[in-house]
């Protein structure tokens, strides 16, 4: 069992954009095929660059604030309440659109490369 909360968890940066906020609730090894478990924070502006992953899908749960997920090249609305998957090798970019903080509720699961 592990037990964390998000108030005693410190914040780091996400590897994408070292600008936006994260805390890390569970880590690669802390369940069979999780790469992480996490909450991300994206002031109004920022934005997580467009990049894919070989061996992993993301889900992406957005909590509050509003943004734009695009998906190859496809733009989606992020609204409280939305929830989305990404497949490996699908190239993805996040972008608060908002004028408040964009969190958003995201882990990984390791799969087999394609």
């Amino acid at each position: 069992m592990k037990l964390v909360s998000l108030t005693d968890l410190p914040i780091e940066s996400v590897s994408h954009n070292p600008a936006i906020a994260k805390q890390v609730m569970l880590r690669k090894g802390d369940l069979p095929h999780l790469t992480n478990f996490a909450q991300a924070r994206l002031g109004p502006g920022q934005v997580s660059p467009a990049h894919a992953h070989q061996d992993m899908c993301e889900v992406f749960f957005i909590e509050a604030g509003t943004g734009q997920i695009a998906i190859d090249g496809v733009p989606h609305v992020l609204a409280p309440g939305t929830c989305i998957a990404v497949s490996p090798q699908e190239t993805h970019e996040i972008t608060n659109t908002g004028l408040e903080d964009l969190v958003i509720t995201y882990f990984g699961l390791q799969v087999e490369a394609a």
